[in-house]
């Protein structure tokens, strides 16, 4: 049997508009997705089968087992994963491809231990879930009525004799091995498969098996590409140097042509080349003048150029490939300074503040993420000002269509190879499989200009110097192996395969990290790490105080966050009883992977700084606040920091069902207040108001490329709106810098009012355009200011898709709260500060009738929560 990997970048029409590529009538595709079954492998009854899909999946849609994400469900399908399961179709081969000299299946993804049959002939044992499988076909093939049939071993009995075989005790603290049924064996680090189906501390433990990606059978003749590289070797405003390698393989020597065109680019490039049976590689270099630069979001357009490549022979087009590719330099600055090592993105030659989440998978059952979900989640992202994401080792490589809309909307990526919080026991034959899994995800995602840095693993290295590992391992005499194992791993093989297959992105052997594979990087004082990147938990883990965000000091935060439960309309969709009603219900609690720990942090945070809430759904809304409020105060710290500090990329960006978590968006969807405070905090230009040093100080961030001119408003009001200081003057913002704009002693502002008496709003109107930024800032916590019960009055216009809804008070209101009832619908601003009588309109975003929506709509603030 032989069978090789061939990964290539597809662009989905559906999100980016492309030149159709010359049609090539040598290769045809078919894919295969229809009339497939399944069966459990120790039972007779074959159900029909969604392809691509999990078991899972396909045991709830025929009704074998109920929604896990429901109530307490999750607990009674932990069979599913000890069981061996089969799926097979008939294949009736389509004419232009069973014509051809060549055919092969290409399997995009199978998770995770599979063998493939096709017509009883073996023909491929699959093992690893993040590689793609290529086998080649024609002599097995009939024209009609092939089985294709997959078996798939269960993860667990496979992988629970190499657990039992080793001299000491594994470390994966987010294997929830117990919840599954099997005592303390986490074998979840001897499968190359998601690390977070086998649960962690925001997830429920779902471990799949399934043909997760699809699976096409491949007809061709003469030549077929396999996979290019364009590397963008040098590219500045005037030129763009690029080197061209086309891989592709031929069934027969001869001569063949390369031609490649750009949209938008007057030059066509050829070249020729005599060509042997078998892989051939096709260099040649390009030159765009003058190009249209590819951007980050907030700083430009990213523009995207449809690139052809198509290999002739013969004279006729054999095969033709499109890639959208931005013409870009991107680069992380790691070189000493006088504060250490620097650590920042450098693009098109200017330094970016990375402002951005940690993203996870969207689901549990991966194949159910629609390609609607994947431009919402990106979309909102985009929309909350973000320009990054870091796609988080415990995860999967995610599909193309996460990189080509992060291409088409200027989200850079943080790529984690898939590895996080966990050991990893090396064998020769692991070894050489996680080889070729990287080799073949660098190659497919190489040519994404949203590609920043690829970092080896999640939270491995600090783990070794922080955590206890050392010691633990010590105990057994294995220290010197397993930490000889991970440098090799994340040191040595991913950087090498990184080296060679995408020389031009910067490798980071792990986050967080130092530059020093046998040095802590983390200090737990008040510098976290002067040489990279920092995952600062001591908010939320330690208990340290939120105000702590404003003094802890790193290169680049990678990693921190703080929890709270989704808001209570989504509660409503997963634990819907008056009795889940309660943090501490079996249903909320199951919804809580971080146990009566989290909670228990919630409700400590939560009384430190607020007052105690008055029931269930009040609790969930304070939390929200109480989450946003610290992740506002750790986003504007850092960039205050700016240049000393060049990135803020908080925990996390979604869930991978309903739970409560540190995310800023819920499985559903729904913003939370941590993704509206965000969208704020990440806006261009900030304006940040703190008690430093017994001062007052007015911060202002710009993240533009060019100074920009305004008013700066300072008023520091009592809560009814009485004015006790105002100061204007005209500030001249210089580009990309942070910069103290004004200084006062705060006892001189507060107009002989006590601290917890006065709210501060500082705002920056822009010269020209009359845009405002405003943030308000409070002295003390809020749990010591007596807030006063608003008279919060609405009025609805009809709008677009909803309603304008123009919201006032007539007093200070502290994280005004509207809803109506379920989840489909849209508020663009909400939990957001009404000023006394300062109206405020935001847009709602619903199917409602104006009867229906006005009776419905309801608002809360902070003092009604008590």
């Amino acid at each position: 049997m032989h069978y090789k990997t061939v990964v290539s970048t597809l662009v989905l029409a559906s999100t980016l508009a492309a030149t159709p590529p010359a049609k090539a009538d040598n290769v045809a595709k078919q894919q295969i997705n229809n009339g497939w079954t399944f069966k459990q492998v120790r039972g007779n009854n074959w159900y029909p089968a969604t392809v691509p899909g999990v078991v899972q999946t396909d045991l709830m849609n025929n009704q074998i087992i109920e929604d896990p994400f429901y109530r307490l469900n999750e607990r009674g399908i932990q069979w599913v994963d000890k069981e061996d399961w089969e799926y097979k179709t008939t294949l009736n081969v389509s004419p232009d491809i069973f014509d051809k000299d060549n055919i092969e299946l290409d399997f995009k993804g199978l998770d995770t231990y599979a063998d493939v049959y096709l017509n009883d002939s073996c023909i491929l044992k699959a093992d690893n879930m993040f590689r793609e499988w290529k086998v080649s076909v024609k002599s097995l093939l009939k024209k009609d009525g092939n089985e294709l049939r997959i078996y798939f071993h269960s993860p667990i009995k496979v992988d629970l004799p190499k657990f039992d075989a080793l001299k000491f005790p594994v470390e994966a603290g987010n294997d929830q091995s117990e919840n599954g049924g099997i005592f303390d064996k986490k074998v979840s680090v001897f499968a190359r498969k998601a690390g977070y189906h086998y649960g962690w501390d925001w997830g429920p433990r779902i471990v799949t098996s399934g043909i997760w990606r699809p699976v096409y059978l491949i007809g061709w003749n003469d030549a077929i590409i396999d996979n290019i590289f364009y590397e963008q070797t040098k590219v500045t405003p005037k030129r763009a140097d690029i080197k061209a390698q086309i891989r592709f393989n031929a069934d027969k020597e001869g001569e063949a042509t390369l031609t490649i065109k750009a949209d938008g680019v007057k030059t066509v490039w050829t070249k020729k080349a005599q060509v042997k049976k078998g892989t051939n590689l096709i260099e040649t270099k390009l030159t765009v003048n003058n190009p249209k630069l590819w951007w980050s979001n907030g700083l430009g357009e990213p523009h995207l150029y449809p690139f052809t490549a198509s290999i002739s022979m013969d004279g006729k087009v054999a095969d033709t490939k499109t890639i959208h590719l931005g013409l870009r330099s991107l680069k992380v600055i790691n070189k000493p300074d006088k504060d250490g090592h620097s650590f920042y993105f450098e693009l098109n030659g200017v330094p970016v503040f990375a402002k951005g989440a940690n993203y996870i998978p969207q689901d549990n059952f991966l194949p159910r993420v629609t390609p609607e979900q994947y431009e919402k989640t990106i979309l909102d992202a985009v929309n909350a000002n973000m320009n990054m994401l870091r796609v988080w080792g415990g995860g999967i490589y995610e599909n193309d269509l996460f990189y080509d809309l992060c291409d088409k909307y200027g989200i850079m990526v943080w790529q984690d190879f898939m590895f996080a919080c966990s050991i990893y026991p090396l064998t020769p034959e692991l070894e050489d499989n996680i080889r070729q899994e990287a080799v073949d995800n660098v190659v497919r995602l190489r040519n994404h200009p949203s590609i920043a840095i690829w970092c080896g693993n999640n939270e491995i290295h600090t783990a070794w110097f922080n955590w206890g590992w050392m010691k633990k391992f010590d105990a057994y005499g294995v220290t010197e192996q397993l930490r000889n194992d991970t440098k090799k791993l994340f040191n040595h093989l991913l950087a090498d395969v990184v080296k060679e297959y995408d020389p031009t992105v910067f490798y980071w052997p792990s986050s967080p990290y130092g530059g020093n594979p046998d040095a802590k990087c983390e200090t737990g004082k008040e510098i976290w790490n002067p040489d990279g990147d920092a995952h600062y938990w001591g908010v939320w883990h330690a208990k340290d105080s939120i105000a702590n965000y404003n003094k802890i000091k790193a290169r680049f935060f990678s990693e921190y966050g703080f929890q709270a439960f989704p808001e209570y309309q989504s509660v409503l969709k997963y634990a819907p009883e008056e009795r889940d009603h309660n943090i501490y219900s079996d249903v909320m609690m199951a919804h809580q992977r971080g146990g009566s720990h989290a909670n228990g942090l919630i409700e400590w945070y939560l009384l430190n700084e607020y007052r105690k809430p008055k029931d269930f759904p009040n609790f969930l809304y304070m939390g929200l606040l109480l989450q946003g409020d610290a992740i506002k105060t750790a986003i504007e710290a850092h960039r205050r920091m700016m240049p000393y500090n060049m990135g803020t990329l908080f925990w996390q960006h979604n869930d991978c069902w309903p739970v409560a978590s540190w995310s800023s968006r819920d499985y559903y969807g729904r913003w939370k207040a941590q993704h509206y405070f965000a969208k704020k905090a990440f806006n261009d230009i900030l304006v940040s108001p703190i008690a430093e040093d017994g001062k007052l100080n007015v911060w202002i961030v710009s993240d533009r490329l060019k100074a920009t001119k305004g008013k700066l408003d300072i008023r520091v009001m009592d809560l009814k709106g009485n004015v006790l200081f105002e100061k204007q003057s005209n500030v001249t913002l210089p580009a990309n810098t942070s910069q103290i704009q004004f200084s006062a002693p705060i006892e001189s502002v507060l107009g002989g009012k006590q601290k917890n008496e006065v709210v501060v709003n500082a705002r920056f109107i822009e010269n020209g355009n009359g845009e405002v930024v405003s943030n308000n800032y409070f002295f003390t916590r809020f749990k010591d200011i007596d807030f006063l019960k608003a008279d919060i009055q609405m009025t609805s216009v009809p709008a677009g898709d909803g309603y304008d809804v123009t919201v006032q008070s007539d007093v200070f209101a502290r994280g005004v709260f509207l809803s109506i009832d379920g989840i489909d619908n849209f508020f663009s601003d909400n939990y957001f500060d009404l000023l006394p009588g300062e109206p405020v309109t935001i847009h709602v975003t619903t199917k409602l009738d104006k009867e229906t929506f006005d009776k419905q709509l309801k608002n809360e603030s902070l003092a009604d929560a008590y």
